[in-house]
């Protein structure tokens, strides 16, 4: 069986599969992560751009669970990049979810026409994670020339990068460069729900016959065959849903086992279309928005 959990470069182990809130409404969240804590989800990403860091706190706290059973991972805005603006960053996102330490704390864009202010958010993220303020930092849409250029100017190497990966866009030179310095790959749209309303309609993960007939075989559905192929491939991978059914079956990935010819054979289905915006494209002047103190 894959394990449920990973162990990043600084020592830290991280939970493998994820529970995220990307475009849960905040009057939603809340509701949406106590059903994933109760299903057996100890991971929670959220983003300060999401709006609904509050909701993750209240749903944690409701939880019951001791605040190190669970392990949450937040990002920085474009915004609020810069090393005091980064700082300040963490304050409102401690408070809104109402912890003093946060485990794992990204950068949510690469913010290329911009890139001294990136570095200057990253080592921000190297001075908390010396304070003991996070215990792990990373980024999250960093392409491999991205990367090369925030490592030739920064101490620590991220723990994460948190891209879009599903079986239609996959990533391999990401994921290399990636593994080759000891990075996370973190999957967002990890069972490729954006494939469902971006690019070419008529096709859609979760009807491909590839992906439909591995799941017959183990009587498991798409979505579970898709983050069954994410956990072998040794990434984390973080789904995000609001119904409680859904929430417990992407949580059942434990007890199957792809062969080896099945994840090539998932491997193989990628289009090198990407579904989220293009990381050079992101400029503060196109997706800059302040982010609310509380």
């Amino acid at each position: 069986m894959t394990s449920t959990t990973l162990t990043l470069n600084n020592g830290v182990t991280i939970p493998a599969l994820g529970f995220g809130v990307f475009q849960t409404p905040p009057e939603a969240t809340m509701l949406a992560v106590e059903a994933a804590l109760e299903t057996g989800y100890r991971l929670i990403d959220t983003a300060a751009a999401y709006g609904n860091e509050r909701g993750v706190g209240d749903a944690i706290r409701n939880s019951g669970l001791a605040r190190d059973d669970v392990f949450i991972e937040t990002k920085v805005w474009i915004s609020d990049y810069g090393y005091d603006e980064t700082l300040h960053a963490f304050e409102k996102s401690a408070r809104k979810l109402g912890v003093d330490t946060i485990d794992l704390f990204i950068l949510h864009q690469a913010l290329p026409s911009e890139f001294d202010m990136t570095v200057d958010a990253y080592r921000a993220l190297e001075r908390l994670l010396g304070d003991g303020r996070v215990r792990a930092i990373g980024v999250s849409n960093f392409m491999p020339d991205h990367l090369a250029k925030l490592l030739e100017r920064t101490e620590v190497v991220p723990a994460v990068n948190q891209v879009e990966v599903h079986p239609y866009f996959s990533q391999p030179a990401v994921r290399a460069a990636d593994a080759e310095h000891g990075i996370l790959t973190q999957a967002w749209s990890p069972i490729g729900g954006i494939t469902s309303y971006r690019g070419d309609s008529t096709r859609s993960t979760f009807t491909d016959p590839v992906i439909v007939g591995i799941g017959e075989q183990y009587g498991k559905s798409p979505a579970q065959v898709m983050l069954r192929w994410h956990l072998q491939e040794g990434r984390s991978a973080i789904p995000k849903s609001v119904r409680p059914e859904r929430i417990a079956e992407n949580f059942d990935v434990f007890d199957f086992e792809l062969t080896s010819e099945e994840l090539a054979a998932i491997d193989a289905l990628d289009t090198g279309v990407r579904g989220g915006p293009e990381p050079e494209v992101v400029t503060l002047e196109t997706f800059g928005r302040a982010i609310p103190e509380d």
